[in-house]
């Protein structure tokens, strides 16, 4: 009987060593499911020049703003496309204000936190069209009303 308690003590460390070890695979391919570039052994530094990422004039407005992405149409805009939004939509640049310290910060963030890659040379392009073309803008109270004819109102 006691042969017998051990075979099965055995048995059952044996099957638990299995559950375990197909419960790390499991978790180890839905992780590398969600971030499959962990294990890619590629260059995470990606470097464009401006001649590679042109695009055509014909997809600009009248009012100077790229009809695909919404950006302002002015120098730098193509590495923004290029550089940002392949990972998150133009919008969020759009509807950001900041100095330049601002925007470096953010670059610094990405880089540290999301998976950014080191933006070299064109780094200073980028900072430099962010923030002129999305600097703070101050608002403070509207224009006062002229050209209204006002009246009184009866009781």
């Amino acid at each position: 009987m006691n042969d017998l308690l051990k075979a099965f003590r055995l048995l059952m460390i044996g099957l638990a060593s299995i559950a375990v070890l197909l419960l790390i695979l499991v978790k180890g391919l839905f992780f590398w499911n969600q971030n499959p570039e962990i294990f890619s052994w590629e260059s995470d530094s990606v470097e464009l020049s401006e001649s590679e990422v042109l695009e055509p004039k014909s997809d600009i407005s009248e009012e100077g703003i790229h009809l695909e992405s919404g950006l302002v149409a002015d120098d730098g805009y193509q590495l923004i496309i290029a550089n940002c939004t392949k990972c998150h939509s133009a919008n969020l640049v759009t509807q950001n204000r900041g100095n330049r310290d601002y925007w470096k910060s953010l670059i610094i963030w990405m880089q540290t936190t999301q998976g950014l890659w080191e933006l070299g040379d064109s780094e200073e392009k980028i900072l430099d069209y962010l923030s002129k073309n999305y600097a703070p803008v101050q608002e403070g109270r509207r224009a006062n009303l002229s050209g209204v004819q006002w009246y009184e109102l009866e009781d």
